[in-house]
């Protein structure tokens, strides 16, 4: 990613920053899937000539040998017009064992190459003879050219190892470079919810790689009338496809069973933004706990763990609604207008969005 790129998002506003907030619980201090302990996401974007806009990025679940202690995960498809690699074999044991890493459409195989090469190059695994690459995807090909196919496993790779438990860059980067939301830019987006102590103490992160459509609504507020933006009216108008991933991280101790209701409410996040899961949309939820007690070896013959009751689970699901609806407005809010050779997607307006939502009451005195 330029320096001038990099500059032009710092100017941009997350969600908060614009005095609006979504639900009852805080967020963690980074307000970022990394508020989650261990939790780490790097980005590799690549940006060349006029037609190259795509990236990957990765989310490594901890600081540990993700094959070696591997973390109890759950997948919720939406609506399965996608191409979420890894997907059967977390259903049947409901783990996962690598990285996570989002990318474009054709880009998977060379994704799950990397994750391959480095898993088995980590102290540790030189006897793995088999492991299940998870790789998401959304379809960049309106501001990339997709068929060159310019993702390499090196850039896999290198997106891994820069992976950190910082603050997340957002919007244009990594598997967002090139992605479009409600006709708009999007790109990736993070929030966080920290639950009081009272409620179990515990923290929901989300990410997500933003490129679907519908009627662009937030915090209840129908942009999409105020901006001209119904994409069911006569061309021209915005695009009402596309995908979504979301991934969910948390430190509660939660096993297979429960994290994928955890993502089935990431579903709602999404749905309160205005998608209604499109026909050609993939709308994927990843699950996964970080919790040191419900972790997995692959040698264990038996497992002896312990895991919240279905009774702590409510305020869970609130913080993973909050959490998702607020990563997507800030992959709008913090993507910038991408430029190429037959084009431009703009950006969200910021302005024109803070009148909107002034207007309606939705902003801080």
């Amino acid at each position: 990613m330029t320096s001038a790129a990099s500059a032009a998002e710092d100017k941009r506003p997350r969600l908060r920053d614009l005095g609006v907030t979504i639900g009852v619980f805080d967020p963690g201090p980074l307000n970022a899937i990394t508020d989650v302990r261990g939790v780490r996401v790097g980005h590799r974007t690549l940006i060349e000539g006029e037609r190259i806009r795509t990236g990957v990025t990765a989310i490594v679940p901890h600081e540990g040998n993700v094959f070696q202690d591997k973390t109890p995960a759950a997948v919720v498809v939406g609506n399965g017009f996608g191409k979420l690699m890894g997907t059967t074999q977390i259903m049947e044991l409901g783990e996962i064992e690598t990285p996570i890493l989002l990318t474009n459409t054709l880009a998977i195989a060379q994704a799950a190459e990397g994750i391959v090469r480095w898993t088995l190059a980590q102290p540790g695994n030189e006897q793995v003879l088999s492991l299940n690459a998870v790789v998401g995807e959304t379809n960049d090909g309106r501001l990339n050219d997709i068929r060159a196919r310019t993702i390499t496993h090196q850039h896999a790779i290198e997106a891994i190892e820069q992976a950190s438990t910082g603050a997340v860059v957002e919007g244009a980067v990594g598997a967002g470079t090139g992605t479009v939301a409600f006709g708009l830019k999007g790109g990736i987006g993070t929030s966080s919810r920290h639950l009081p102590e009272r409620s179990g103490g515990h923290t929901i992160g989300v990410l997500v790689q933003t490129n679907f459509g519908g009627l662009l609504t937030v915090a209840g507020v129908p942009l999409w009338k105020q901006l001209g933006m119904n994409p069911f009216a006569p061309p021209p108008s915005p695009p009402n496809a596309g995908s979504i991933m979301i991934v969910v991280a948390t430190d509660a101790p939660l096993l297979d069973r429960n994290l994928e209701r955890l993502a089935s409410r990431a579903i709602m996040g999404l749905a309160r933004t205005g998608s209604v899961g499109s026909n050609g949309s993939g709308d994927y939820a990843i699950a996964f706990s970080t919790h040191p007690g419900v972790r997995r070896a692959p040698d264990a013959t038996r497992l002896s763990l312990t895991e919240l009751g279905n009774e702590q689970m409510t305020g869970l699901f609130q913080a993973v609604v909050d959490a998702t609806e607020e990563a997507i407005y800030n992959s709008l809010l913090m993507a910038t207008t991408v430029t190429v050779k037959d084009g431009a997607v703009e950006a969200l307006p910021v302005d024109e969005v803070v009148r909107i939502l002034a207007k309606y009451g939705r902003l801080r005195n």
